[in-house]
């Protein structure tokens, strides 16, 4: 409730009441809720109305809201973006073992997976560390976030979240670097006030998946008072080797394994080559969250999350081999992949004047992770460690001047601490020296920006969003390395970005939505792309480059949305982006050479270089169709093509540009039976659409009648049921891919699953 011309306003307890002592019987009072019709009236008539007002919802069909566009609600069809959305009941019906599964589930997320223990998203042609992850509202992506394929969205617990909302398309104006192809947000769960003395809840799950071993246990739980709650989640996830399906291409079958035998590397015979070995991993997730309420203006919030993979094997990597027909590696593994985030904010309801409402975020992560590798029949198993303490503090303020119009505005500082060791320990001798690190130990990557976005409602039909923001990049690094004399000692990067955004969305009518967006993004160079050292294929290794700028995008989406009788929904999404001066791995030399030694093989060099342009664009497709409140199908149907620009002026194509894909699906659901038969399907890549990466990679693909790699196009069916047995007890059962189809998603290392009985049981207390 508000007064504009004096400023002064007030909000409604749990119940909805609410003194109006505040205001003068003269005043005329809004009162204002999202998703609802702004409501005007004098204090002196509300007496008439037995002190009592009845808000009016804005449209019973599409009013969701989303906090995702500018970190405040904001409803869903106000945003001239794309978003789609999961809540905890899609990821209970669901059940998918990791957040990456989770995303891929939705239909209109691309996932590729080099080995179980992992997902890399790809959104609209764009992958990896051009795409953003937060977590509560704090981003994820790091400063050694890399332009190969990254599995860090599997520390996420999908069990733990409360909701997604993933950004199809740019989000640097509210989200700075990195956010050029999608921003994925995970919500995790919140504590829950009561307005009873105490309430103590809680939800406990087990499951298991004939795929590959999987036993999971959870438990979370919440305890509520009026002012105080808590929340706690824990998940213990085991999973073993991972069985492919038995139709489809021979070349992703695996006929041996190496074994170490009596101090020596052996092949082995598999007596099944449908298990690929060794797949298997296990993993830990830990959440603890509180929430104190001081009064209706204050509210203090605290979160800790802590996760912990044990060692997983990088599959595609093991299935190589090297001329002589031996394998390439005996070993090659990650170690343990660890990520704690502890998140304290600070939630003020202003009176108006600044801001109406006011967050202020205080946060501290630490990642751990390590890759550690050994070539067949040789004892020095060459290992890199890294860590990195990230410290972002952010304030963001939302300000409604008008019953119609909003500023979302803030400022956030972000300080990377990079540690970087590498060694080699000979496991015969048991003795360890130095190598060279991948990256320059103690290297720094800090981030300070602000920004403004705002919205402009005309009126009911058309509304106005822009947006600007200023960001400001330091990268210092220092290499002292014996092992390579490279022509510079250190590398200072200063480097400003300013991005915008200027869209818009009008509805004729309840039925139609229509959305149009221009924005702009940025990546600027991480100490992955300026500082490190990595063989990214056979006979290739990338060195620092300190000579780095930022890259742009420019952005152009159209969508539109139409409703035909409450029953079906169609909903088009046109997008076209230009991303100039991308960082990309190119030929190189290092104080004049072409060719070096690296970990015992002579290498081509590389580095990353700000060398060319590229062009994505595509359609993204949804219908759905409701026949009456128990039965209705919908789908996604996903299109999208991209070329990049070579030196030379060649064409090719864009590596993260994924083959057309989608989903269809049949959903009955009554009071305690739901029913999901659905197909999940996937275009064909001939080897003249690989990117030239891709094509040097044949060890991913199967071979055409050329013998060429190529990518096959697949599909599976796939059933989900759950049936809600008593209140507190829930049964579900998901038999996938049941035609028991052998397939790899686009530039994955490892084989999807087979035939797969997915059980699970919940008991909500």
């Amino acid at each position: 409730m508000y007064n504009k011309d004096k400023s002064v306003s007030n909000i409604t307890d749990f119940e909805g009441q609410v003194s109006l002592d505040k205001f003068s019987d003269s005043d005329r009072i809004y009162f204002q809720s999202m998703a609802f019709e702004t409501y005007a009236i004098d204090k002196k008539e509300i007496r008439s109305f037995a002190h009592q007002i009845l808000m009016t919802p804005r449209s019973e069909k599409i009013n969701p809201v989303v906090i995702s566009a500018s970190k405040f609600e904001q409803r869903l069809q106000d945003i001239p973006q794309k978003i789609i959305s999961q809540n905890v009941q899609d990821v209970l019906s669901n059940n998918p073992q990791t957040s990456a599964d989770l995303l891929q589930q939705s239909g209109q997320v691309y996932v590729q997976k080099s080995q179980q223990g992992g997902g890399s998203p790809l959104i609209r042609g764009f992958s990896t560390n051009r795409l953003l992850i937060t977590v509560d509202g704090v981003r994820m992506n790091n400063a050694i976030f890399r332009g190969g394929n990254l599995q860090n969205v599997i520390s996420i617990d999908p069990l733990s979240i409360d909701h997604t909302e993933v950004i199809l398309g740019p989000g640097s104006v509210v989200y700075g670097s990195d956010a050029i192809g999608g921003v994925m947000n995970f919500y995790t769960k919140k504590p829950q006030f009561t307005q009873d003395s105490m309430v103590f809840s809680g939800n406990a799950l087990i499951r298991y998946a004939t795929a590959n071993n999987e036993n999971t246990a959870h438990l979370d739980f919440n305890y509520g008072t009026s002012k105080f709650a808590a929340a706690t989640s824990i998940s213990i996830n085991s999973f073993g080797d991972l069985k492919m399906g038995s139709h489809g291409p021979d070349e992703y079958l695996r006929n041996q394994y190496v074994d170490r035998t009596n101090g020596q590397d052996v092949m082995v015979d598999t007596n099944n080559p449908e298990k690929q070995i060794p797949t298997g991993y296990d993993q830990i997730n830990l959440l603890q969250k509180f929430r104190y309420k001081l009064n209706q203006s204050w509210e203090f919030d605290l979160g800790l999350i802590y996760t912990a993979t044990g060692n997983y094997s990088r599959y595609d990597v093991l299935t190589r081999f090297n001329d002589t027909g031996d394998p390439r590696f005996a070993q090659w593994y990650y170690g343990p992949q660890k990520w704690f985030m502890a998140n304290a904010k600070a939630i003020h309801r202003g009176n108006g004047k600044w801001y109406d409402k006011m967050i202020f975020s205080q946060s501290y992560q630490k990642f751990e992770e390590s890759r550690n590798n050994r070539s067949f029949q040789e004892a020095k198993l060459f290992q890199s460690k890294e860590q990195v303490d990230v410290h972002t503090t952010s304030i963001d303020f939302e300000r409604r001047n008008r019953e119609n119009n909003v500023l979302f505005y803030g400022a956030e500082f972000l300080d990377n601490r990079v540690g970087s060791i590498g060694s080699v320990f000979d496991i015969d001798l048991e003795e360890r020296e130095a190598a060279a690190s991948r990256y320059p130990d103690g290297s720094s990557w800090r981030s300070l920006a602000a920004y403004a976005n705002y919205q402009w409602r005309l009126n009911r039909k058309l509304t106005i969003q822009s947006g600007l923001r200023y960001n400001h990049i330091w990268l210092d690094a220092q290499f002292r390395d014996q092992f390579f004399n490279f022509p510079f000692e250190e590398v200072h990067l200063s480097t400003g970005a300013l991005t915008g955004a200027l869209g818009a969305t009008y509805l004729p009518d309840d039925t139609w939505e229509l959305r149009a967006n221009f924005s702009t993004a940025f990546r600027a160079p991480n100490v992955d792309d300026i500082g490190k050292i990595f063989d990214p294929s056979p006979g290739t290794v990338i060195v620092p480059n300190p000579d780095l700028e930022s890259e742009y995008s420019y952005n152009t989406e159209i969508g539109i949305k139409k409703r035909i009788n409450d029953k079906f929904t169609f909903d088009l999404a046109t997008y076209y982006t230009h991303l100039k001066d991308a960082l990309v791995p190119r030929d190189f030399q290092l104080n004049g050479q072409d060719i070096i030694l690296y970990q015992g093989e002579l290498s081509q060099v590389q580095a990353i270089q700000n060398a060319e342009s590229a062009i994505v664009y595509g359609v993204e497709i949804g219908v759905q169709y409701e026949f009456n409140d128990h039965l209705k199908i919908y789908g996604h149907y996903n299109w999208l093509q991209g070329e990049q620009e070579e030196i030379d002026g060649s064409k090719v194509a864009v590596r993260h540009v994924s083959p057309s894909f989608g989903d269809f699906h049949a959903v009955y659901q009554n009071d305690k039976l739901q029913l999901d038969t659905f197909v999940m399907f996937n275009g064909q890549f001939e080897f003249n659409d690989l990117a030239p990466s891709q094509q040097a990679r044949p060890y991913l693909y199967a071979r055409d009648r050329n013998g060429d790699p190529y990518s096959p196009s697949w599909y599976t069916v796939n059933i989900r049921s759950s049936y809600k047995i008593n209140e507190g007890l829930t049964a579900t059962a998901i038999l996938e891919n049941i035609t028991d189809q052998r397939y790899r998603t686009y530039s994955s290392g490892i084989a999807a699953a087979g035939r797969n009985l997915i059980f699970a049981i919940r008991y909500a207390f």
